[in-house]
């Protein structure tokens, strides 16, 4: 089982091109005021968190700015309740709070949400910034660009990652469960992505880069494997931690987030967009990102078992519709209007002419069988994946996210024409196959058919109750 070590995260950081320090390990906290004035000497530093981070980890680190002297010019402490979102509107009320003579350096204790935040603002205010990591929730620490929402849509917007890194193992393995779990959907996001970038690959359209691809998804195996050592909050979850990390540090050096998000980050997007709750909390990043990527995989199962070597490509052309066909659709399905103003513009940018998809559908016919095999290696059967996700804790049917099986194949669609980037949805689109592959795993005997009396049973289970 192959996992991370200290040398693969420093030559990591080596290629990155914002984040230039992680301080993980034990006691990490105590070293905070340190760093800070090490790295910003004679600078004040001003704290952000909300409500339960910082009952985490707030006080040592305010400790340890005092004991080495580094000034705290403010500190702004969202409440527990209500549940603070990645709104942009926050970024506004932060960045009026930076703007002082001394220009104090932002200093975010948290994880997801605080993170994009503090990101945003200090890239706004031109200022560099620490992250004290408090749950290994997401890969967003190191990762560039901040994903918000502005006027109702979800963006992810341009900035730097954080200059510095923070992470005390004692707080990580104390988070709530639920974080941990989450993190680790995001991070089981990583196979279906990268199934995706090698259709992108495949077809011309956005090749794979060896080495990004090397660092992503080499230790993947291994970090998924045995997902309940992650539940047990124990030495494990530094690994845990290093894997979303490391894959923050591939989209720094690549400038993209493609090594990282695909069709199942378009999933979890769509439902961050309409404000998905579940028993009146907002439902976590990598929940959603998990759930997506067990419908992604159930496509992709729908995918491989056809030949597409034989793929109609004149049918598939002559039936492909023009931009004002998909305009209209979109126009008459999508109710909400900033999500159909941005799903607009996104299938305006990624729309191709019926020459293209010929071209784009006979490479396909050519390249199948080796795709095909590079495919069935990098994927692993949808109920393998969701014994992995339940293991650790995560959501495996939408009902536990509060979807029902209808809005879930309703979001299949509505996913793919929120975001630019080429992904199984496309492909399958393309080929005059989508219909085909949704209708066939939400029908009976399909992986998404309605659940009949005792399947609950047997996702309790799984999950071990």
């Amino acid at each position: 089982m192959i996992g991370l070590d200290r040398s693969m995260i420093d030559r990591a950081l080596a290629g990155a091109t914002q984040t230039r320090r992680l301080e993980l390990g034990a006691g990490a906290l105590a070293r905070t005021g340190a760093i800070a004035a090490e790295r910003f000497p004679d600078q004040p530093v001003v704290v952000i968190s909300d409500g339960p981070a910082f009952a985490a980890a707030g006080g040592p680190v305010l400790a340890a700015l005092e004991a080495a002297g580094v000034a705290v010019a403010a500190r702004k402490i969202f409440p527990a309740d209500p549940p603070l979102h990645p709104d942009y509107a926050h970024v506004i009320e932060l960045r009026e709070g930076l703007k002082r003579p001394a220009a104090p350096v932002p200093l975010a204790i948290g994880s997801g949400t605080i993170n994009d935040l503090v990101k945003r603002t200090s890239f706004e205010a031109g200022l560099p910034y620490i992250v004290v990591a408090t749950a290994a929730s997401m890969d967003g620490y190191t990762a560039s660009g901040a994903a918000l929402i502005r006027d109702g849509v979800k963006l992810t917007m341009e900035c730097p990652a954080p200059e510095i890194v923070i992470a005390d193992t004692d707080v990580l393995r104390a988070a709530p469960p639920a974080m941990t779990a989450a993190g680790y959907g995001d991070l089981l996001g990583k196979v279906t992505a990268g199934a995706d970038w090698l259709l992108a690959d495949a077809l011309g359209i956005e090749p794979v880069i060896p080495a990004i691809w090397t660092m992503v998804q080499k230790p993947l195996p291994g970090l998924l494997a045995d997902p309940a050592r992650y539940r047990r909050g124990d030495a494990a979850i530094e690994q845990l931690f290093l894997g979303l990390v490391v894959t923050g540090l591939a989209i720094q050096a690549t400038g993209s987030s493609r090594p990282a998000s695909g069709s199942e980050h378009q999933f979890s997007h769509l439902w961050e967009m309409r404000g998905l709750e579940h028993a009146g909390r907002p439902v976590s990043h990598g929940f959603k990102v998990g759930l997506g990527a067990l419908l992604v995989s159930s496509l992709y199962e729908q995918l491989l078992a056809r030949d597409l070597t034989r793929i109609d490509v004149g049918a598939a052309v002559a039936n492909w519709p023009s931009l004002t066909t998909i305009e209209a659709e979109i126009a008459r399905t999508m109710t909400d209007p900033a999500i159909r103003t941005k799903a607009l513009e996104e299938t305006r940018a990624k729309h191709v002419p019926a020459t293209a998809v010929r071209a784009r559908l006979a490479r396909l016919r050519d390249a199948w069988p080796e795709l095909q095999a590079r495919l069935r290696v990098q994927l692993r059967p949808t109920e393998a994946l969701a014994a992995l996700l339940a293991g650790a804790g995560c959501p495996v049917t939408p009902e536990e996210i509060g979807l029902t099986r209808t809005q879930l194949r309703e979001s299949v669609r509505a996913a793919r024409d929120i975001r630019r980037r080429y992904t199984v949805y496309d492909l399958a689109t393309e080929a005059g196959l989508l219909d085909h592959l949704v209708a066939n795993v939400f029908a009976p005997g399909g992986y998404w058919a309605p659940p009949v009396a005792g399947d609950e049973i047997m996702t309790d289970e799984i999950r071990g109750a």
